[in-house]
């Protein structure tokens, strides 16, 4: 599913762009290095078997990817950011805020593979990093990440991912935290769904 957004990414980028400056290539970095770790490297590090998962999911998800690195990638091909765009505090916030998140989401994500061992199916809490303080620390690092994504892009194609990869997350932070909660009796007391001390 994840694997759509950076095929179609690089195809627009690539396709738009005869004179590809360093900008933008840094920026395409980034972006394929989380897809890929997201499409490649993170599913086969999983143990405990795979799970079930309906059609339409898999289908809107590949949908929403295409769409999103459509969208990206059409906009970074037709970018012209001066090398000086480097050292410009939005730049400089963005790439704060993307390596910050991308940090915390791969720490989470590595939290919650050693829950399990091949061949388990249960559940158990995750603690430790920003699990202490959140039930979804790893929806949390990519909602920080894609922010700094958009802070970093300047713009409206950025923005808009940032603002749909928070509205897709935090309901679903929402909905583990609820289940969390039903499901374990010393489930902590304080921790909160998505964003510490807040939601």
């Amino acid at each position: 599913m994840e694997l759509a957004s950076p095929l179609v990414f690089a195809c627009f980028f690539f396709y738009r762009n005869s004179s590809i400056a360093a900008v933008e290539i840094l920026l395409l970095c980034f972006w394929l290095f989380h897809y890929l770790n997201r499409a490649v490297v993170y599913p086969l590090r999983l143990s405990g078997g795979s799970k079930a998962m309906p059609v339409s999911v898999v289908v809107m998800a590949i949908l929403f990817n295409s769409g999103n690195g459509f969208l990206n990638g059409e906009y970074l091909s037709r970018a012209a950011y001066p090398v000086g765009w480097l050292t410009d505090p939005r730049f400089i916030a963005g790439l704060l805020l993307f390596w910050t998140g991308l940090t915390v989401n791969l720490h989470s994500d590595g939290i919650l593979r050693r829950l399990r061992t091949k061949g388990d199916h249960g559940y158990r809490i995750p603690r430790g990093g920003l699990f202490r303080y959140v039930s979804c620390a790893n929806y949390l690092g990519e909602i920080v990440e894609w922010s700094g994504w958009a802070c970093m892009t300047w713009s409206w194609a950025g923005l808009s991912f940032a603002f749909w990869t928070a509205c897709n997350l935090v309901p679903r932070a929402l909905s583990h935290h609820r289940w969390y909660r039903e499901t374990f009796s010393d489930y902590p007391s304080k921790r909160r769904a998505v964003i510490p001390f807040l939601i």
